[in-house]
């Protein structure tokens, strides 16, 4: 990938928007793949398959470039965190978000997923003392409640089940997203020098163990067919694996937090997807203002503050010690 640090140059008026679309076209594609896999494949098996071919690919972009090869190993050394990275990055995540899709469908899960910049918000608030002011804090209670009515507001994805299974489906997509907005700040306290591209395989590697052992106990594989592996195999090398390069370089460009908020635009498009798929009917008004509520919300949150007037030379590193964190940040110093 590219060298490190945000990115600012010409090129940038027209890769940014493009490494954008792309991005955003990509994660809605597989979120509209993933409810449409979990709704014949058991969730498990989609997040260990998913996984694993993003893991053989991203490892093979990796093996064509020798210079990463002692970044690799580096990386692949600090076993624990490894494992701790896998843990909070793919086996919950991807287990949590798979099982709230199951449950209340993909757009509604692709919403709560976009509340990521506000949960990381929120930890680093509670867990690590960051400082906030009215307007961030603000933002991300409307946010959330916003992506909560929307969630909740339909009923279940597959209009038969219950308010209980709402909420379980609900409380499975928050909670893979939690634990996926811990996984930045491990990531920036052990891997802040190891490249993405270079971290991305052992940590993928790690993952794929874990929900493979997962799945064996779990899940009667015997009963997955060859087309469907077919499915989450692809999946996870040509939408997934992409996208984990797309928003490293879009990180380093423009920074997390941009990065976020261009993800919001995901799960409108995802409704879009089912509607056209005819999973799901045409999104309504009562859809599109819980869809403007959160974006607003999710903007309140990450928008930079704008720096106060210099009355002493301290002033301006003041105001850029007191940003917040995000789950991406270590990926700014280091695809």
């Amino acid at each position: 990938m590219s060298p490190a640090g945000p990115r600012a140059g010409r090129d940038d008026r027209l890769v940014v928007p493009v490494l954008s679309c792309l991005m955003v076209l990509l994660l809605a594609t597989g979120w509209v793949v993933s409810g449409k896999l979990v709704s014949d494949t058991p969730p498990l098996a989609v997040a260990a398959g998913r996984t694993a071919a993003s893991f053989v690919a991203i490892s093979a972009l990796s093996a064509l470039r020798p210079r990463t090869w002692p970044a690799i190993r580096a990386g692949a050394g600090r076993w624990r965190a490894v494992a701790l990275l896998a843990f909070l990055g793919f086996f919950a995540y991807y287990t949590g978000t798979l099982l709230g899709v199951d449950r209340i469908g993909a757009s509604r899960v692709g919403l709560v997923v976009s509340l990521l910049p506000c949960l990381t918000f929120a930890i680093g608030i509670v867990a690590f003392r960051e400082q906030a002011g009215l307007r961030k804090v603000v933002g991300a209670v409307l946010a959330v409640a916003a992506a909560l009515g929307y969630a909740l507001g339909e009923g279940p994805a597959d209009g038969g089940a219950g308010g209980g299974v709402l909420v379980t489906g609900v409380l499975f997509a928050l909670a893979g997203t939690f634990a996926y907005a811990l996984y930045g700040y491990v990531y920036r306290r052990h891997m802040s020098d190891v490249p993405p591209i270079a971290a991305l395989p052992a940590v993928t590697g790690a993952g794929t163990v874990m929900l493979g052992l997962a799945a064996v106990v779990l899940v009667p594989l015997g009963t997955i067919s060859a087309g469907q592996w077919a499915g989450v195999a692809a999946l996870g090398a040509v939408l997934t694996a992409p996208v984990f390069l797309l928003s490293h370089e879009l990180i380093l460009r423009k920074g997390p937090l941009f990065t976020s908020a261009v993800a919001l635009t995901v799960p409108f498009l995802v409704r879009l997807g089912e509607w056209a798929w005819g999973e799901a009917p045409a999104p309504g008004p009562v859809d599109f203002l819980f869809l403007v509520l959160c974006a607003v919300g999710v903007w309140m949150t990450v928008a930079a503050t704008p720096p106060a007037p210099a009355a002493t030379p301290a002033a301006a590193p003041d105001v850029a010690d007191h940003q917040p964190l995000s789950p991406a940040e270590p990926e700014r110093s280091t695809s």
